[in-house]
């Protein structure tokens, strides 16, 4: 059963592989070009999509950014933009006034400096350890989105449902919150993916696109 399920992974991975590298390809080239406001707007997007539907945090994200609200709103102004759109909307208005405060230099968003490119994993762990808002979920999130996810799983209910699909993991854990949790399914996806011969970034696109119908971030 498995074999059969495998077989027909790797035929979706055929069909969809040429669109999903070029998202890969979209996502490296933010890291290449993109200045530190720009990394800023996709760290407030991976902190709204916490229990929430991408392509509507993707909507307000657009709004926020239109009115300039994620570099200079309170969080009064900010969470009217959230609500109906993004779950704990006051939670994660508070989040996103936090991180740019946190992450504010002088007049300027400083994000560059807090990426370790030598060490993808510390740089998580610092992500998740300051920003209010993210999770090793989340933080994954962004830095694949930035460009820097090659070896990181995302592992949010898309993915752990595959995995356990694919028997990668026996069952899905009631939360993955815990870092000795997220890195052990992680090593086992990351061990499925070079099986399979898929890479890792490229698998979570695909498992994300084979639940939702498309490929998206």
């Amino acid at each position: 059963m498995r074999n059969i399920l495998r077989s027909k992974l790797i035929k979706e991975y055929k069909r969809r592989r040429p669109e999903i590298k070029k998202r890969l390809s979209e996502f490296r080239s933010i890291i290449r070009c993109a200045g530190d406001k720009e990394l800023f707007f996709e760290l407030c997007f991976c902190i709204m999509t916490a229990n929430a539907n991408a392509l509507h945090c993707d909507t307000a994200l657009r709004v926020l950014k239109e009115k300039g609200l994620l570099l200079g709103g309170a969080c009064r102004a900010i969470r009217p933009h959230l609500r109906g759109r993004v779950r704990f909307h006051n939670k994660k208005a508070d989040y996103i006034v936090a991180a740019r405060k946190l992450l504010t230099c002088g007049s300027h968003i400083d994000i560059r400096t807090k990426l370790d490119l030598e060490d993808i994993i510390a740089t998580r762990d610092w992500f998740v350890e300051n920003i209010k808002g993210l999770g090793f979920k989340e933080a994954s999130h962004f830095l694949r989105n930035i460009g820097l996810g090659k070896d990181l799983a995302i592992l949010d209910r898309h993915i752990l449902k595959n995995l356990q699909k694919h028997g990668v993991i026996k069952a899905i854990p009631a939360s993955v919150g815990s870092r000795k949790i997220y890195l052990d399914i992680e090593e086992k996806t990351r061990r499925f993916s070079k099986r399979i011969r898929i890479p890792m970034d490229e698998l979570d696109l695909l498992f994300w696109s084979i639940q939702t119908g498309f490929v998206f971030k």
